[in-house]
């Protein structure tokens, strides 16, 4: 075997054009605790709040508590894998998630990883975790007690949004996995997981991705938000993520406040919500918007987070136990259930139908109670408990049957008109399905006028209708 002084040189020559003298610099800590998804680390100390770092086992972390002895870092996954003595990385970068279209249909964890056993999500675009609010716009919150029907609540306003041109995303905390599974295989079968992302972090995930899920999703809203598109994204619940966040500063040692919280938990959720908005037409006019659910103990909205969540936003609905084991679904509690935002979020045929529905509910309830203690009530007061026990049936709405807005002008326009009057209580939802039913095939001009000018028909050509339909249910019954 001969060598050749040239090829020698000639390798020589092409190690030295490609030598580069540029030195790497990482700042590296040294774990000096671990345990409950919670590490502390000194040498870190130029860590920025919010930085992401990495441990020897390549498992993330972020940086949450900069003291002047060490970091506190909130470890995002598995901590098995950390030992106290272990080598800790900055990375430069601060939390992000990926965001995109390839998103779409799919389940995902708060670091963007699929968990839905459908493959790699291939997408190169991020977004950070946390960032700036650029506005704000119309938001209600979903309040009530364990098992009062808040995620049925939201899943039949996600299936709602169907051919509306909108991004859905739906935010799980802590519910469990066989609840968010069924959630899942619900919007598949009515064809809405083509328009929704759905972020789950499970009660057995570690405090740091409860913490961060809402972020997560929040910062995938916001890439479709600022292209120029609509987005309805839906916390359920906040209540759990403010208990991981609990969790995870009492670990820290932050000073707690009222119920334990720390002082901040209130930023911690109006950073959050404040990301929700409708954007300027320079920006490109998309549009994100919030529906936080927030779980109550024992019907008390005054406690801590629930009266957090309600000064954020602009308006609660509370779902009451007592109406949702009595059968009244959506077991929504019209006294203590406000919008801050009225009727501008309505079309004005709504308005028109519905401007004392609210009040007339408030007070049925109220005469109902008082109506137990005596028999002799005049004629006045029969006439509101009955059209009182009418407006309850007419609310009443099946699970995963949401209603187009044109058909509940149509019902609620019938009931204060008093055309339901005459109808058996009993009888109130086959006349409400028979009456959709009947505008659908005969008078379906009526409905699509109402769903495109969202302005209310003519008042004879509508009343001339309803009359017929009342004729025909007569004469069926009979």
């Amino acid at each position: 075997m001969s060598i050749k002084a040239e090829e020698i040189s000639a390798l020589i020559k092409q190690q030295l054009a490609n030598y580069q003298d540029e030195l790497t610099v990482d700042e590296v800590g040294t774990v000096t605790y671990v345990g409950d998804g919670i590490a502390r680390a000194n040498g870190l100390d130029n860590a920025l709040a919010g930085e992401l770092v990495e441990f020897d086992d390549g498992t993330y972390g972020m940086a949450q508590n900069l003291e002047s002895n060490d970091v506190g870092i909130i470890i995002l996954g598995s901590f098995k894998g950390i030992r106290e003595g272990d080598t800790v990385k900055r990375t430069g970068r601060i939390m992000e998630v990926p965001v995109g279209e390839e998103l779409i249909g799919r389940v995902v964890n708060p670091l963007g990883q699929p968990i839905d056993g459908l493959g790699e999500i291939k997408t190169n675009k991020t977004r950070p975790v946390e960032r700036k609010a650029p506005g704000v716009m119309e938001r209600q919150s979903v309040i009530g007690d364990r098992k009062t029907g808040k995620t049925s609540v939201a899943i039949d306003t996600i299936i709602n949004q169907k051919d509306q041109d909108m991004i859905c995303i739906y935010v799980a905390i802590g519910q469990k996995d066989s609840t968010v599974r069924t959630s899942v295989e619900t919007l598949r079968k009515f064809g809405a997981m083509d328009y929704t992302i759905v972020v789950s972090a499970g009660p057995s995930s570690p405090a740091p991705l409860l913490y961060l899920a809402p972020y997560a999703g929040a910062a995938m809203g916001e890439e479709f938000m600022f292209n120029g598109k609509h987005v309805l994204i839906v916390y359920d619940d906040l209540s759990k993520q403010a208990d991981a966040y609990r969790e995870l500063s009492l670990i820290l040692r932050r000073p707690p406040g009222r119920e334990a919280y720390p002082g901040d938990v209130f930023y911690l959720h109006s950073r959050l919500l404040e990301r929700a908005a409708k954007l300027s037409d320079e920006l490109g006019g998309g549009s994100m918007t919030a529906l936080p659910f927030i779980e109550t103990k024992a019907g008390d909205v005054s406690a801590y987070i629930p009266t957090n969540v309600i000064s954020i936003t602009d308006g609660q609905i509370f779902l009451d136990s007592d109406r949702f084991y009595s059968g009244i679904r959506p077991a929504i509690d019209a006294g203590t259930s406000v919008s801050r935002v009225g009727g501008n979020a309505q079309v004005k045929a709504m308005k028109k139908v519905a401007g004392t529905l609210r009040t007339d509910l408030a007070s049925y309830s109220e005469l109902e109670s008082f109506a137990q203690f005596g028999s002799d009530l005049d004629e006045a007061t029969q006439a509101k408990l009955n059209r009182g026990r009418r407006t309850v049936e007419v609310l009443k709405q099946p699970l995963h049957k949401p209603l187009p807005v044109e058909k509940q002008v149509l019902i609620l326009y019938a009931l204060t008109h008093g055309f339901l009057d005459p109808v058996k209580v009993d009888d109130i939802l086959p006349y409400q399905d028979g009456l959709f039913d009947y505008f659908d095939a005969n008078h379906k001009d009526l409905l699509d006028e109402i769903a495109n000018t969202g302005k209310l028909p003519e008042t004879e050509k509508l009343d001339a209708a309803i009359k017929e339909y009342a004729a025909t249910f007569q004469a069926s019954e009979k």
